[in-house]
């Protein structure tokens, strides 16, 4: 059978011509087993029979209002997750009555497992045939600090799967944010005005803590994909564990804060935390309302104006969750056509910690002076100290992955270094800046190294 050659409809890959001469051919990608939704789905049902586990014990206990919260935040990121799922794989467009049934009863996450799994052992069974349906992509890729062009095939059951990976990659960072963020804080505040510890709650607890993590993971992997989309990207086991031991230092150091400074103000802490995750909430839309622009039309082609309007705003929503507790990689720009900056914004990032430095800072400081000695039966400055100290190591491990371990750092107009330069020194002498301009092209390959 002859094989078919088509072109994707993603933007970031190129019309296909025979008549360039420096393309080199690469190996046609080879399918792996997928982890990832197999660890992605075990946190979602991991997660949901934990909290349900809990409802149950509140419940039973006549514990109402920590009955309430615990499954608010259970049914509101699940009902995300099931929609998130549907929205990727564009079923509402599809004859597929089960799926839409299994989300219905918010077990999605279960069927998209299955169907993924299903493939990859169709797709094993198959290995060493061709195709007959393949797609060309290609992508630039740095060797040697040097940029190639590659081409290679992708079939058609390799692609699906590959959608499967992505739709699961954006469940984690819905789940984690949207979920596990507020599940986590409230039963660290329900842990610490009780003084126990029960194992459902702990479990919980747990599985909350693993899920935040690992979203915020991917939530850089995804940023670095958007930002450099013409590029293939491979992160090592080195610049994966960096991520991971910055971003659970940062977001458990936060969280930790975020309960101390409620446990001690009780009610008056929730003007503060609620005017403060409103601000990042409108401040996309701000800025877009500022700018004039028009409502972006590219997000889904069926969509009407008022289905884009829920979209941006669940991304909206998103984005504050994100940034509430962590810093987010990318700064939202609704007035732009992909809905994202992607340049290397050295100035927001050091704005975003700048801001949450200040205000852990505060909130250590009322926790340590006002708090209640029952609350806990360790020393309030030592525990004020660690996480100050926590929180500024994660900054570190930061520093370091954009400094060194980025792959694509040598793309990198300025650098970390530079950057900091800058903020500490005063502007150059205008005569050394007109006598050592770089050119255009030695500046956008300078290395940070």
């Amino acid at each position: 059978m002859d094989r078919v050659y088509e072109i994707p409809e993603e933007p970031n890959v190129d019309p296909v011509s025979p008549l360039e001469e420096d393309v080199i051919r690469g190996a046609n990608p080879r399918f792996t087993f997928p982890f990832g939704i197999l660890f992605s789905t075990f946190l979602y049902c991991g997660e949901a029979a934990s909290a349900l586990y809990m409802v149950r014990i509140y419940r039973k206990n006549n514990e109402t209002y920590w009955m309430m919260y615990t499954f608010f935040f259970f049914m509101f990121s699940s009902i995300m997750v099931q929609l998130t799922l549907i929205f990727v794989h564009r079923d509402l467009a599809k004859d597929k009555p089960l799926s839409l049934f299994m989300h219905l009863i918010l077990l999605g996450p279960v069927i998209r497992c299955l169907e993924a799994m299903i493939k990859y052992l169709m797709l094993w069974k198959k290995e060493g045939q061709e195709e007959p349906y393949v797609s060309l992509t290609r992508k630039k890729m740095l060797i040697d600090k040097e940029e190639v062009l590659i081409e290679w095939e992708v079939g058609h059951s390799i692609r699906t799967l590959a959608m499967h990976r992505n739709a699961y990659k954006r469940m984690s960072q819905i789940q984690a944010f949207l979920g596990s963020v507020p599940q986590l804080t409230y039963q660290l505040y329900v842990t610490l005005i009780s003084a126990e510890v029960p194992l459902g709650r702990a479990v919980l607890m747990v599985f909350s803590l693993v899920s935040v993590t690992y979203g915020a993971t991917l939530c850089n992997m995804l940023a670095i994909q958007i930002k450099y989309d013409d590029y293939k990207i491979r992160l090592g086991p080195l610049e994966v564990l960096c991520i991971t031991i910055w971003r659970t230092l940062e977001i458990t150091s936060r969280l930790v804060i975020l309960v101390l400074f409620s446990a001690t103000l009780k009610l008056k802490a929730v003007p503060f935390l609620v005017l403060n995750f409103l601000i990042i909430l409108f401040e996309p839309w701000i800025k877009f309302w500022r700018s004039g622009a028009q409502m972006p039309n590219n997000i889904e082609k069926n969509f009407s104006r008022v289905g884009t309007l829920v979209v941006l705003i669940s991304i909206t929503v998103l984005y504050a969750g994100i940034n509430f507790s962590c810093w987010s990689a990318l700064q939202l720009r609704l007035a732009d056509r992909d809905l994202v900056d992607k340049g290397q914004n050295w100035g927001h990032m050091g704005l975003h910690y700048s801001v949450r430095l200040v205000e852990n800072v505060i909130m250590v400081l009322v926790f340590k002076f006002f708090g209640v000695k029952v609350l806990l039966n360790y020393c309030h400055s030592l525990i004020a100290v660690q996480l100050i100290i926590a929180y500024l190591i994660s900054i570190g491990f930061m520093l370091l992955f954009f400094q060194y371990l980025h792959p694509l750092r040598s793309l990198f107009t300025h650098n970390v270094i530079d950057y900091l330069h800058c903020v500490c020194c005063h502007r150059i002498p205008q005569g050394r800046a007109e006598n050592s301009e770089p050119s255009f092209e030695a500046e956008t390959r300078q290395s940070v190294v």
